[in-house]
């Protein structure tokens, strides 16, 4: 895979026209983009419409965590929005994911479309052993997010969100084609901020990570489109 279609520039911004001036600074040198909590709450369902209208292929960020049957619903709807990308937290359980799996098959199939791919959050890159325990998790972490994402994966999923730590673990376990979509990227030459579990691009590829998440380094940056550059140039070497 080229190094330009392993980068998702998060769009953590708080209005459409906000998003729509960096998707067009970026659309040269990004192609895909994810929509979060704060962007889709402001803007609603029509911002996918608005990133893909531009030439952006959306990762929709929700973190679907509900009852199967609210789950599953809520994933027939992101179907129709035609998000490239979306993803359910993988504590929901195994009849939450497949269920939601097997809705999404269906739709995309009634539909006539590509099947976005779906993905199971494992334990968030803000979260370290501490934070853990702190909420009744006494696994260590690499021995819960594997776990998470073995289920994950027997529920038909595509692929997990997870840690650059817990990449190549993942890949070896869980084989080549699953996917492993990694935040907590920070490259070379920004600071980690709030991530507690960072990799650069090229430590998080190297690793097994299918796409990186990167998000401030890019969007606060004075040149998003160079820093965007930097970034792909940076996983090449």
């Amino acid at each position: 895979m080229d190094a330009k279609e392993r980068l998702i520039v998060a769009l953590d911004v708080d209005t459409q026209a906000k998003a729509l001036e960096l998707v067009e600074k970026l659309k040269n040198e990004v192609k895909f983009f994810k929509i979060g909590f704060e962007l889709f709450s402001s803007c609603g369902p029509a911002i996918v419409e608005s990133v893909a209208k531009k030439g952006g292929r959306v990762f929709l960020d929700l973190k679907f965590h509900d009852i199967p049957n609210t789950v599953s619903k809520a994933a027939v709807s992101v179907t129709k929005l035609g998000a490239f990308m979306f993803n359910v937290h993988a504590l929901g359980g195994y009849d939450m994911m497949k269920k939601t799996a097997d809705a999404v098959k269906l739709e995309a199939e009634r539909l006539k479309i590509e099947k976005p791919k779906l993905l199971a959050v494992t334990v968030l890159t803000s979260m370290d052993e501490n934070a853990l325990k702190s909420v009744g998790v006494s696994d260590a972490m690499n021995a819960e997010v594997l776990r998470l994402a073995k289920l994950a994966r027997s529920a038909g999923l595509d692929g997990v969100v997870a840690s650059p730590s817990e990449a190549a673990m993942i890949r070896e376990e869980c084989g080549e084609s699953f996917l492993i979509v990694t935040p907590g990227v920070r490259p070379s030459w920004a600071e980690a901020g709030d991530q507690k579990r960072v990799a650069t691009p090229k430590e998080a590829v190297a690793a097994g990570a299918a796409y990186i998440v990167v998000g401030r380094p890019v969007t606060e940056a004075k040149d998003p489109a160079a820093a965007a550059r930097k970034i792909t140039e940076e996983m090449k070497t």
